[in-house]
């Protein structure tokens, strides 16, 4: 298991209520050079976050830099979450701070696929419930809203909102599968077809 699995899961919401949030504000490129999936999540929304080049100055401003967001699992955005470049760093950065659900009108295609693999659930829901939850997010601070993979439900107070998740990204998530992880549940079939492919094409074998 490669990536922390989870079914329902309940945390506190923080609102970026901003449209077109790209890769690069994600993760700017800088941050790319690690090779581990691991660490990513201190440099998350860099730009944002710090007012110096070397991320040691919070910028105040930042609703992750304020009392009663430093702890968050849930992120309300705007549409288009996730477009630019595809980096799947974007996605590392998230996971690694902590994010577990992403919820916004729409994401761009290729980030959803890399989020997925990362234990991170992608939540479109409709313009107007996406509004709620950014207005009571900011008129409950600290609150949490809980989003369930089983029924493919969203619960904030009072109000349940309901989306759809391919299952391929379910399963994923449920089961904290990467590529890796479904590739191996196959690796009885590729060890059998490795063997009758030397067996049959020996003079494809490389001879040093």
């Amino acid at each position: 298991m490669s990536v922390q699995n989870w079914t329902i899961h309940s945390g506190v919401a923080v609102s970026i209520p901003r449209e077109d949030i790209d890769t690069d504000q994600i993760l700017p490129k800088q941050f790319m050079k690690l090779i581990d999936k691991k660490g990513f999540g201190i440099h998350l929304f860099h730009d944002w976050r710090y007012l110096d080049l070397e991320g040691k100055i919070p910028n105040p401003e930042f609703i992750l830099n304020q009392e009663g967001f430093t702890n968050v699992s849930v992120l309300i955005a705007g549409k288009n979450f996730g477009c630019g470049s595809s980096r799947e760093h974007a996605p590392w950065a998230l996971s690694d701070f902590g994010f577990r659900a992403i919820l916004a009108p729409s994401f761009a295609d290729i980030f959803s696929i890399n989020s997925a693999k990362n234990g991170i659930a992608l939540v479109c829901l409709k313009e107007e419930e996406i509004s709620f939850l950014h207005d009571w997010v900011s008129k409950n601070p600290g609150s949490q809203v809980k989003i369930n993979l089983e029924t493919l439900e969203v619960e904030a107070g009072e109000q349940i909102f309901f989306f759809q998740l391919d299952t391929a990204s379910v399963n994923r998530i449920r089961n904290g599968w990467d590529d890796i992880d479904i590739t191996l549940k196959n690796a009885k079939e590729i060890l059998e077809f490795e063997r009758i492919r030397k067996k049959e094409q020996s003079f494809l074998e490389v001879q040093w």
